[in-house]
């Protein structure tokens, strides 16, 4: 039994993603028949003076084609509210968790949350080959799945598995696209996109990045010194990582500034009765391009060159933003004062001050009281993301949330500025065990060894408990809050549901109400065998909203027609 979805995901091509996009942009040029009219659409460039016949390049990975075909297909799973937490904790949180695999969650977003995120920071994985949690550090594919995914017949696959190495770049970049480009469509006009990466994927990661969302809206790659210490490993010690910076539309993009380093701070060393102040000199012997006398206060007079003009330099002092120093050839200096420094403009090296992985390590260990993650990022090193976007009202995205640092420098960084952000945190259930063959019993995995001994089954779970540690942590430290944030979250699981309940829709007729019941009920948290303890109601309901373009925050209330009971949803 397959559901309309998966019906519709069969039919679905590589060019189905970008043939909706050009029906809602572009309807003038189909025909009634829905074929699109490319003769059409080339007459009216070559009217505008646009030849878009030019040569050009473009990436080709194997696999593009599957990782399109997945861009359009719809999701086949449910949304399951955790109604015990969601009721209690989250009850009056804006800020959403989701348990499960990212391309589903994103594609169910994709009706709810278009165009309303304004920032998506993402940690994915680097493909090293490594075997750590979260994902899976390595893209290798069964020949089952290869032959699946590619259509290739024996040779072909033959050949593609001589050139494939053990991480293998275009399965990592099949992997990535699909994600990349329903991530995009999430974003608001003015947002902006955060990716980091090392030396492994960085460059295929900006080709793919420029691919999907145009080179001209390339912002930036930051450098970031990932470590404390130079490591004596290797023939090469490597202590940087990337993080590449995309606009959704950099002409509407609005960037923020980053704070002062303590070097600049330490310019500010002057004061008055306004408060701290830098100077810079307004003499300039080399570059000075106006000449004209001045007075100083001893009565000397001064030609210059100067940086800036009479009329300007006139306007300074009527401000009482000239200083002028009281010995030697008493110069004049400009005046800046340190609150009214609004930071100053990112450059694209991020050195230690930042922070490191071994101080997230220790920020992790401090808050949960064990390491359980060998690389994590620093909310420090997030929260200078975060200024990058100048809204502190700001949607946040991590679909890749990990030990959930995003999500804790959220709640910091609107604990410090009075901010109202909120996020929006994705995880799959990644276990932290497995069946070992010979005795069934579960055994933890290499990296899940820490946690699977603490309780923790699955990564999501300890996301969930670092951000709820990170919420009393912020709350107990009352005097340094500004502003009351939203510090807790609602959370649901993303679930494929079991070919019990397929078939109990396939059985499903109107006329009889047990039939009814039993098709509703196959929902459930319990029929699902997930935890929260929801109704197939509420499955049902939470999955529909999304479907239908309404945010899980939505105002839902129960009205009665007589014996009926139907719902009335209210835009949040």
């Amino acid at each position: 039994m397959k559901t309309d979805n998966e019906k519709y995901n069969f039919q679905v091509t590589s060019a189905t993603s970008l043939i909706q996009k050009l029906k809602e942009n572009l309807p003038e040029f189909f025909s009634k028949d829905g074929r699109f009219d490319l003769e059409k659409l080339s007459n009216q460039l070559k009217e505008q003076n646009v030849d878009e016949l030019r040569d050009g390049y473009q990436l080709s990975f194997i696999g593009k084609d599957y990782a399109r075909r997945q861009v359009g297909e719809r999701p086949t799973s449910v949304v399951v509210p955790n109604k015990e937490w969601n009721s209690n904790e989250g009850e009056l949180s804006e800020n959403l968790f989701f348990t499960g695999d990212n391309l589903e969650v994103l594609r169910h977003l994709q009706n709810a949350y278009s165009n309303s995120i304004d920032v998506i920071y993402i940690d994915p994985p680097y493909n090293t080959g490594s075997d750590e949690f979260a994902y899976p550090d390595t893209f290798e594919y069964t020949d089952d799945k290869l032959i699946s995914m590619f259509g290739l017949d024996d040779d072909s696959l033959t050949r593609l598995k001589s050139i494939q190495g053990k991480a293998s770049h275009s399965a990592w970049l099949t992997f990535m696209y699909p994600r990349l480009m329903l991530a995009k469509r999430l974003l608001s006009t003015e947002g902006v996109m955060f990716v980091s990466i090392d030396d492994n994927e960085a460059a295929d990661l900006r080709l793919l990045m420029n691919d999907i969302f145009g080179e001209a809206n390339f912002v930036m790659q930051i450098s970031w010194r990932r470590t404390d210490n130079q490591p004596n490993i290797g023939r090469v010690a490597k202590v940087k990582e990337y993080i590449l910076m995309y606009a959704k539309n950099i002409s509407a993009s609005n960037i923020g500034t980053v704070p002062l380093s303590t070097k600049a701070l330490n310019e500010y060393r002057y004061s008055d009765d306004k408060g701290k102040f830098r100077r810079g000199i307004l003499l300039d012997k080399t570059r000075g391009r106006f000449n004209y006398p001045l007075k100083t206060q001893s009565g000397k007079v001064i030609n210059g060159p100067w940086k800036i003009s009479k009329e300007d330099f006139k306007a300074l002092e009527e401000k009482n933003l000239v200083y002028w120093t009281k010995s030697g050839l008493e110069l004049p200096y400009k005046k800046t004062y340190l609150k009214d420094s609004n930071g100053v403009i990112p450059n694209d090296f991020w050195g230690i001050e930042v922070g490191t992985n071994q101080r997230a390590s220790a920020e992790l260990m401090s808050l949960m009281g064990k390491r359980y993650f060998a690389f994590p990022k620093p909310t420090s090193l997030i929260k200078q993301v975060l200024r990058l976007s100048a809204n502190k009202d700001a949607v946040v995205m991590d679909f890749f949330a990990g030990s959930g640092t995003t999500a804790d420098a959220v709640m910091q960084l609107n604990s410090e500025d009075g901010g109202h952000r909120k996020f929006i945190m994705v995880q799959q259930a990644e276990k932290t065990f497995e069946i070992d063959k010979e005795s069934g019993k579960q055994v933890p995995t290499k990296g899940g060894r820490i946690a699977y001994k603490d309780g923790y089954l699955t990564v999501d779970q300890i996301s969930r408990d670092r951000i709820y540690l990170a919420e009393k942590k912020i709350n107990e430290n009352t005097e340094t809050v500004v502003g009351k944030s939203d510090n807790s979250f609602k959370h649901y699981s993303v679930i494929h549901p079991s070919k019990h309940a397929l078939e109990n829709i396939d059985d499903f007729d109107p006329k009889s109400i047990n039939l009814f019941t039993n098709m509703v009920n196959s929902f459930s948290s319990e029929s699902l065998s997930v935890s929260g303890g929801a109704s197939g109601e509420q499955v049902i309901m939470a999955t529909w909203l999304l479907q239908d373009g309404y945010s899980l925050n939505a105002n839902i209330t129960k009205i009665f027609f007589e014996s009926y009971g139907a719902y009335n949803i209210e835009k949040s």
